[in-house]
């Protein structure tokens, strides 16, 4: 056996195993994950849901199509980063920004899309584990704010928080409301009357610090107390508030409730924020956890090196630097450090982030810098019935293409045309295997430009097997046996493959990259069925070829081969001995023509 036959015989191996291993991938995700046999469909093909959103800004100013741009893309890369693929962002009119989302999307893409404010970071004053309504409502250890002599006679002193505490003040609740009023069901609930400090908390002009508990006055005091952070509305979000006062909001999770100072930096001042693995110090290998790396911009981390100057030197919760998204605390930190040189890490305490929580808050940092307020206007599902005979529609048009290929191909090359059908059954099941695993795996759906891309991936693989057949012919109308033919056409037809190939994969990466919508998937389905073509005519079709020239049936030229010498306007295959036809010159072989000449000057 010639190494060109192993060669051959080790190429078809090599793609079976290819083909089984993607099967078998996605037999495995079917048996023991939620993998399906069949590739998610987008909006267009399968439903979803819709959310229209009405774009405003904080100060009433004009909405500019710049800032609208800057949201849009903004939303797109959060629901890219969120794994739903195949989304539809679009405007409408000035202000109006339409997103859909295929499928049953879940409720935290949901919101991620929805969380629309400004990212802001600020420092935590007081924090509550007790997120219910009515409950205790602490007070930060290590403040004292016992009213001085001067403060509880003189309306306009400003206590002044003890830089000492006692083991009395430590455990010091500040007050609680009467969770059973004994007025009115009407009335407003009553503190109590052991302590009631607020008047002397009122927060003077003069109050700079962002972390003073001045900053804790009467309206703070009395909403904190009665926000329930185990209503999942109030988990969801709220109104940022003025970002030079305090705000009271809830943890995403609702395991918390804040009293936070004024705002003192903004998503706008992150420059990167990823999620990875903890690494040991020392050895370098992963320990298990998982962190979420922030990069700030030069400004944002001089910034930031003030702010955790002052935290540093402050204890329990006013250690604390709380991020907030549309007025809930995706997270709230403790600053362990003076300087920071522009690169923080949050390691997500005990018991740590898991990869999918670190993901998502890493996203929400990363991408949570809006320039404006995004008002739901409605949120509806989407049918799925339009979408349902459009992809009858693009299937049907599919299969037509592909009998059209199938009878061009027996007619044009016989038996020949039995490879290129083979081929693109196995470019097809390739490909199918492939979608279905983007689909499971990286959350990737099929829409109906996908499909567009793949009917006009039909003619491109097409393409390579007509270049390789016709190149094939031509060398054995130049007197060459199929063998050496096969060997000679291949070294010049892979090439012309090969570029054709890398200029529609440059042609779909371009797409990809710079368009958006339905045109992304189009450009996606179109740059891996050109992957897979490469495959095939590597893997399969020339391997096969070279196969076949060892059978007589292809190997002697039969008629119904589509390789007779006859049919491809040569009388016979040379004879040898230097024995030559009469006739035409155009109509001899090379070899042929070579003899004649040698006889002719005898």
């Amino acid at each position: 056996m010639s190494k060109v036959t192993q060669g051959a015989r080790r190429a078809l191996v090599w793609l079976i195993v290819i083909v089984t291993g993607l099967y078998a991938t996605l037999a495995g995700g079917v048996l023991w994950g939620d993998a399906t046999v069949t590739p998610g469909l987008a909006l267009d093909l399968a439903g979803g849901r819709q959310l229209i959103m009405e774009a405003v800004t904080e100060g009433g100013e004009v909405v500019t199509p710049e800032d609208l741009e800057q949201a849009v893309a903004i939303i797109r890369q959060r629901v890219d980063a969120s794994g739903v693929a195949e989304a539809e962002i679009s405007t409408q009119g000035s202000t109006i920004i339409v997103v859909g989302l295929p499928g049953n999307p879940s409720e935290d893409t949901i919101n991620l899309v929805r969380q629309s404010a400004q990212l802001q970071f600020r420092p935590v004053i007081a924090a509550s584990q007790n997120p219910g309504p009515f409950g205790d409502v602490p007070l930060e250890p290590g403040i004292d704010v016992t009213p001085t002599p001067d403060a509880a006679t003189s309306p306009d002193a400003t206590p002044t928080p003890q830089a000492s505490p006692t083991a009395t003040e430590r455990s010091y609740v500040r007050g609680a409301v009467d969770p059973e009023p004994t007025s009115a069901p009407d009335a407003e609930p009553t503190l109590d009357p052991g302590f009631s400090p607020l008047e002397q908390l009122q927060p003077e002009p003069g109050v700079t610090d962002p972390s003073s508990p001045l900053w804790f006055t009467d309206e703070i005091y009395d909403e904190f107390a009665a926000l329930d952070c185990t209503d999942p509305a109030n988990r969801a979000g709220a109104p940022m508030g003025d970002p030079q006062l305090a705000l009271v909001a809830c943890s995403q999770t609702g395991s918390e409730k804040y009293v936070l100072g004024p705002v003192e930096l903004t998503g706008g001042e992150i420059d990167t924020a990823t999620s990875t693995a903890e690494l040991r110090p020392q050895t370098g290998t992963p320990t298990g956890a998982f962190v979420v790396d922030i990069k700030f911009t030069s400004e944002g981390a001089r910034i930031f090196d003030q702010i955790a100057g002052r935290l540093y030197e402050l204890t329990g919760d006013r250690n604390r630097f709380a991020m907030v998204l549309d007025g809930s605390v995706i997270s709230a930190p403790s600053v362990n450090n003076r300087q920071y040189g522009g690169q923080a890490q949050i390691s997500g305490g005990n018991p740590g982030f898991s990869q999918e929580s670190a993901e998502l808050l890493a996203n929400q940092l990363q991408f949570g810098a809006l320039p404006l307020t995004l008002e739901v206007q409605a949120n509806e599902l989407v049918s799925a019935s339009l979408g349902e005979d459009s992809l009858k529609n693009g299937l049907l048009a599919g299969a037509l293409g592909l009998l059209l290929v199938f009878l061009y191909s027996l007619i044009q090359y016989r038996a020949l045309g039995f490879v290129t059908i083979a081929s693109l059954l196995i470019a097809g099941a390739t490909t199918f295997s492939l979608i279905s695993l983007l689909s499971w795996g990286m959350g990737y759906r099929l829409s109906l430009a996908g499909v567009a891309g793949l009917i006009v991936a039909i003619g491109i693989t097409t393409d390579s097997f007509i270049v390789y057949f016709e190149r094939i012919r031509d060398e054995l109308r130049e007197g060459r046996s199929l063998v050496s033919a096969i060997d000679h056409a291949w070294r010049r037809a892979r090439r012309t493959i090969l570029a054709s190939d890398l200029i529609s994969l440059l042609a779909a990466a371009t797409l990809y990259l710079l368009a958006v919508g339905g045109v992304k998937g189009f450009a996606f389905t179109l740059g891996l069925v050109t992957f897979v073509d490469v495959l095939v005519v590597f893997l399969f079709t020339h391997p096969t070829m070279v196969l076949l020239a060892k059978t007589k049936f292809f190997g002697n030229g039969h008629k119904l081969s589509g390789l007779d010498p006859t049919q491809l306007g040569r009388e016979a295959m040379y004879k040898g001995r230097g024995r030559v036809k009469t006739g035409p010159t155009s109509t001899l072989t090379l070899a042929e023509r070579k003899a004649a000449a040698a006889k002719g000057e005898q």
